[in-house]
């Protein structure tokens, strides 16, 4: 079992930036994909950002060039940066996990952008 713990959510406004954490608790973090996923009220679901194990990164088009997806294995830990946020990205997110066929999520952070 992994458990994963997000941080970093809050209030910004629009044209700032905010760094989200997401700490995992399970050993092998390394062989991991990690991402990123948001969810706006009253809308789908939708993948941000995925990191695999050997560091390969993809975006939505919605997001690219503006976040970053990265990660420290030895910390055990995905970060996405989040820059000239809008009011459009207000959602919370959630972190992702997946290893051996398996998928965990972490319980969300809130980020609201103000305009």
């Amino acid at each position: 079992q992994v458990q994963l713990v997000e941080s970093g959510g809050g209030l910004v406004q629009a044209g700032g930036s905010l760094r989200l954490s997401c700490v995992a608790s399970r050993s092998g973090f390394s062989l991991a994909t990690m991402g990123w996923y948001r969810q706006a009220p009253g809308k789908q679901r939708e993948l941000v950002a995925v990191i695999t194990g050997s560091s390969i990164t993809n975006y939505a088009d919605s997001v690219k060039g503006r976040f970053i997806i990265s990660r420290d294995n030895a910390k055990n830990t995905v970060y996405l940066q989040m820059n000239s946020l809008q009011p459009e990205d207000t959602a919370v997110y959630y972190c992702k996990s997946t290893i051996g066929r398996r998928d965990y999520w972490g319980q969300g952070t809130q980020v609201t952008v103000s305009s």
